[in-house]
C-alpha cells in the first residue's frame, strides 16, 4: 500500500534523476512527505474544532484535515514558490514541486477523496483507478530506498571480508563466509550498473510511474462508460472503487427505494450485481422514513463526506428513535476500509433533541459535537 516509505522513495527517485546530492537530496526527500504533515494539523483540528461554530469548523477542516489543503495542487505550487524564494535553484525548485505533486497524485489515484483544487473549489473527488496494493506503484518507489541501503552497506564494508583475520583452523568458516559473499555479487553488479546510468535509470522509473498513473485512469473511464451503457444509466466514475487489481465496485440509484451494486472488472465486465434497500426498519416505527430523512439532512451538512450511497437502519425503544447511517457498499469491501464509517443518530421523539455517535474503521464509538452538523 502507498505509504510514507513509498513517498520517500519518490523523493529519492527525483533527487537521483536530477543529480541532486547531499543536503539538496535530503531536502527533496523531506519535501516528498511534507503533505503528510496534516497528520499533525489534524490533531490540532480535533483539539479546537469543538469550540467553534459549524461554519468555522468546516473551514478549519478544509485547512487542517488529513488529505485536505496539503494535498491540493495549490499547496504544491505554494511549496515550490517558497523553495524558489529560498534557494533560487531551478532544478531543486522543479524537483520540490514534483515531489509534492507526485505525493498528491499517488494518493489521489489510489485512496480516499480529496479536494485537489482547494481553495478554488471544495468539491471532493478521487481517481481511484489503482488498487492500493498495486505492485507497480508499491515496488518502484521502494527501489531507490533499497539502492540507498545497499550503497550504505557497501560503503560500510558489509559486502567484504578480511581474509587475514581467518586462521587455517577456521578455513571452513571462511569458505562458508566467502560462499555467502559470492551470492551478493549481483548486488555489486547492480550497484555498479545504477551508478553508471544513474540519471536515466531513475528517470525511467519516474516515467513508468507517470504512465501507470495515466493509463489506468483512462482505462477506468472506458470501463465505467461500458458498464453505464450496459446498465442504461450514468454510473459515477468518482464513486467506482478498486477492490482488487483490475476489479471495481460500482453503484447507482436503481429506484427510489434501492441501490444496485455491481462488481466489475476489465476482463469480464459485470461479474455480479445485487440490490440494497435504502431504508430498513426494525419493529414498528411508522415515521421511519422521516427520521431517516432527517439524519440524511444533518449528515449532508458535515465534513468529511465519507458516505456516497447512504443506507438507513431505523429502530425505536423507549421513545428514542435510532438511525444507523452507513454506506451501501460497506459490507462488500474487505481488506480495505473504504466505507467503514458508521453514524448512529439517536433522536428523542418527545423534545426533538438528538445525539450522534461515529464509529470509524471499526474503532469504538465516539460522540460527535453538535457543531459537526449545524
Amino acid at each position: 500500500m502507498v505509504n510514507t516509505l513509498s513517498h520517500i522513495g519518490i523523493g529519492l527517485l527525483l533527487a537521483h534523476a536530477l543529480g541532486l546530492k547531499g543536503k539538496k537530496k535530503l531536502g527533496l526527500v523531506l519535501l516528498s512527505i511534507i503533505p503528510d504533515l496534516d497528520y499533525f494539523t489534524y490533531s490540532l483540528f480535533t483539539l479546537i474544532s469543538g469550540g467553534v461554530s459549524h461554519e468555522a469548523r468546516n473551514q478549519l477542516f478544509y485547512l487542517l484535515g488529513h488529505r485536505e489543503f496539503t494535498h491540493s495542487v495549490f499547496f504544491a505550487f505554494l511549496v515550490a514558490l517558497l523553495v524558489w524564494f529560498r534557494t533560487k535553484d531551478r532544478a531543486f525548485t522543479f524537483g520540490g514541486f514534483q515531489a509534492v505533486f507526485l505525493h498528491i497524485l499517488l494518493d489521489y489515484t489510489t485512496i480516499a477523496k480529496m479536494r485537489p483544487f482547494y481553495p478554488f473549489s471544495t468539491n471532493e473527488s478521487a481517481l481511484r483507478a489503482l488498487y492500493p496494493f498495486d505492485p507497480v506503484i508499491n515496488v518502484i518507489p521502494l527501489l531507490p530506498v533499497f539502492i540507498v541501503a545497499a550503497e550504505y552497506m557497501k560503503n560500510r564494508g558489509k559486502w567484504s571480508f578480511n581474509r587475514g583475520k581467518w586462521s587455517t583452523k577456521n578455513r571452513d568458516t571462511l569458505n562458508r563466509k566467502l560462499s555467502g559473499l559470492k551470492k551478493l555479487n549481483w548486488l555489486n553488479e547492480f550497484h555498479g550498473f545504477v551508478n553508471r546510468n544513474e540519471g536515466k535509470f531513475y528517470a525511467s522509473f519516474i516515467i513508468v510511474l507517470l504512465v501507470w498513473t495515466t493509463v489506468f485512469p483512462v482505462a477506468k473511464v472506458l470501463l465505467v462508460d461500458s458498464i453505464s451503457r450496459e446498465e442504461e444509466t450514468n454510473i459515477s466514475y468518482n464513486d467506482t472503487y478498486p477492490v482488487s487489481i483490475g476489479k471495481f465496485l460500482a453503484a447507482y440509484q436503481y429506484d427510489d427505494a434501492r441501490y444496485k451494486l455491481l462488481k466489475v472488472s476489465y476482463w469480464s465486465g459485470v461479474e455480479k450485481s445485487f440490490y440494497i434497500d435504502k431504508v430498513t426498519v426494525s419493529g414498528d416505527v411508522p415515521d421511519a422514513s422521516a427520521y431517516a430523512e432527517r439524519a440524511g439532512r444533518l449528515y449532508s451538512n458535515s465534513v468529511p463526506q465519507a458516505i456516497d450511497f447512504p443506507v438507513y437502519s431505523v429502530s425505536e425503544e423507549n421513545g428514542l428513535v435510532t438511525v444507523i447511517l452507513s454506506d451501501a457498499r460497506n459490507p462488500y469491501v474487505k481488506n480495505w476500509p473504504y466505507f467503514d464509517t458508521v453514524y448512529r443518530f439517536v433522536f428523542d421523539r418527545k423534545n426533538g433533541e438528538y445525539e450522534v455517535y461515529e464509529s470509524h474503521y471499526g474503532r469504538a464509538e465516539k460522540k460527535l459535537d453538535r457543531n459537526y452538523f449545524e
